[in-house]
């Protein structure tokens, strides 16, 4: 397969330093502050919308590289074994993740949101507004997702 290589059009910046801390982002403000080559207006708009889709790259994140056995999920022993794909964790081939947060502000090139789960430094290679229209309706999940990620936004 071809690969491809990405640029980076921002870098996020909040509290949040330890990859291995992984609950309680709802309260995490992060502000991603877009690269000069695209402009102060390059965020003109997004005020508009209440929440933003971050993609990123987990690049702080330790890569094993062996992604052919179904792990359990989160590394707990008490979760069922997943596959690669049926996560949305930082163990990944690509190491790419995406989050829909809250926005807080939009000021030039400096767009503040609320949840994302990137911790500081983190490269965001794309932001997308998130549109209703784009929502999937009547998704379904296994119960002990739920149980699972109760703490993951917790504020």
């Amino acid at each position: 397969m071809p690969s491809f290589e990405i640029t980076p059009i921002g870098t996020v910046r909040n509290d949040r330093t330890d990859v291995q801390n992984t609950d309680n982002w709802g309260a995490v403000r992060s502000t991603i502050t877009i690269d000069e080559r695209f402009g102060e207006a390059s965020l003109q708009g997004l005020e508009g919308f209440s929440h933003v889709e971050v993609l990123f790259v987990f690049d702080q994140f330790p890569d094993d590289g062996d992604y052919r056995e179904p792990r359990p999920y989160r590394g707990r022993a008490d979760l069922p074994p997943m596959g690669i794909f049926a996560g949305r964790g930082p163990r990944r081939p690509n190491r790419i993740g995406v989050t829909c947060c809250a926005i807080a502000s939009v000021h030039g090139r400096e767009l503040t949101v609320v949840g994302l789960d990137a911790v500081s430094g983190t490269p965001v290679i794309d932001v997308k507004p998130a549109m209703a229209e784009f929502l999937p309706a009547g998704t379904k999940q296994p119960e002990w997702v739920s149980a699972m990620m109760s703490e993951y936004f917790q504020r």
